[in-house]
């Protein structure tokens, strides 16, 4: 059992499907998902260092050695059959997972599943400023929704996260040192629709790089939309179900229906 995983992954046969937090979050975002997807795959939240039961642990601020650490700990799970799924910043640890990997010819995942996040040739949303006061910082980000409300109601609550959001906005900040390798691997998009941190365009730029079929999806809400639209799970289920009884991907190949769309 790594640190990374807060449950047992299943036995072989079953999908597993890592699943990465947004910025200043944790394993716990995707409470309660599990039961809400489909039976034949297993939703294994990520609990990165730094929050929650790992808060004693110091946090990765160097997105190339958070990468090289997650492949090292989770290497012999994601040599079964397996999805990426990431929220935010969730999504651009995915995509440099599967970098990583593809680059060393290990085990690709059947499909990147991504959501709220721009195509990584395009700058960070939010810039790395260190000495921007707290004040400033809550003003900004809830200026591009980039806050869950809950937040803001309970300043204790906000006082305990923002230094996890400044490391996790240092580590996005390096989005720009990722390869940009187009990977042989489906890969799915999805933005809000009234995101204002990350836009629809901005999202339909992750088309490029999947060689395989690359689906864009738009649907209600703004960044935080997995919380603003109740059905978001049962619509991540319905891509699952494409890629439950896939081999999972080798180097070169890539499980999934061929082609190309949009929607």
């Amino acid at each position: 059992m790594t640190r990374y995983l807060t449950r047992t992954p299943p036995p072989p046969g079953r999908l597993r499907v890592f699943c990465f937090p947004y910025a200043g979050g944790g394993a716990s975002a995707y409470a309660g998902w599990q039961r809400r997807i489909t039976a034949d795959a297993e939703l294994l939240p990520v609990q990165l260092p730094g929050r929650e039961g790992r808060m004693a642990e110091p946090r990765f601020t160097d997105l190339d050695d958070l990468v090289a650490d997650l492949d090292a700990e989770l290497g012999p799970e994601l040599d079964h059959p397996h999805v990426l799924y990431g929220h935010s910043m969730g999504a651009l640890i995915a995509f440099a997972l599967a970098q990583h990997r593809h680059a060393r010819g290990a085990r690709l995942p059947a499909a990147l599943v991504l959501g709220g996040h721009r195509a990584p040739h395009l700058p960070a949303p939010l810039p790395d400023e260190p000495d921007i006061p707290d004040a400033d910082l809550v003003r900004t980000l809830d200026a591009y929704g980039g806050l869950p409300r809950i937040l803001l109601d309970h300043p204790e609550w906000l006082a305990a996260l923002l230094p996890i959001v400044r490391d996790d906005l240092r580590l996005c900040a390096a989005a720009g040192t990722v390869a940009r390798t187009p990977l042989p691997v489906a890969l799915h998009a999805f933005g809000g629709a009234e995101d204002r941190l990350v836009t629809v365009p901005e999202v339909r730029e992750w088309v490029r790089y999947s060689t395989r079929e690359s689906e864009i999806n738009v649907v209600p809400g703004g960044h935080f939309f997995p919380r603003e639209a109740p059905g978001f799970p049962e619509l991540l289920s319905a891509v699952l179900r494409r890629y439950e009884a896939a081999p999972g991907a080798i180097p070169g190949t890539a499980p999934g229906p061929a082609g190309a769309g949009q929607g």
